[in-house]
């Protein structure tokens, strides 16, 4: 069995691939607000998925967490300009309490490998 680790630190790994799946950890952006934090995070997930051998089409499913729900139509524009629209993925989406006050939106992607 063969596992590859991308961006190992000492609790996490940034993507974890596993029989051609990638598994991103949560992914946050930086920013103002929640439309300049959703851009840097759609951005850090592209780059992780590109390390990955994968891209945005190959998403298989992302769970979408927000500090407060009244944000959701600010993140869904962003996400919808994003995300290939002839590959959309399964999606959950929620409000939740992050990890640090000024996050406003953290993602958990996972996707497919190409080929």
């Amino acid at each position: 069995m063969t596992v590859i680790r991308h961006e190992k630190g000492p609790r996490m790994s940034q993507a974890v691939i596993h029989n051609r799946t990638v598994h991103l950890a949560g992914q946050v952006g930086h920013g103002a607000s929640t439309a300049e934090q959703t851009r840097d995070m759609l951005a850090q997930v592209e780059r992780l998925l590109a390390l990955s051998d994968s891209g945005k089409s190959l998403i298989l499913s992302a769970q979408i967490w927000l500090a407060d729900m009244k944000d959701f139509a600010e993140m869904n524009a962003v996400w919808d300009a994003w995300i290939d629209p002839e590959h959309p993925p399964a999606r959950a989406c929620g409000e939740l309490r992050l990890a640090s006050p000024e996050y406003r939106v953290e993602a958990l992607i996972v996707a497919a490998q190409r080929g």
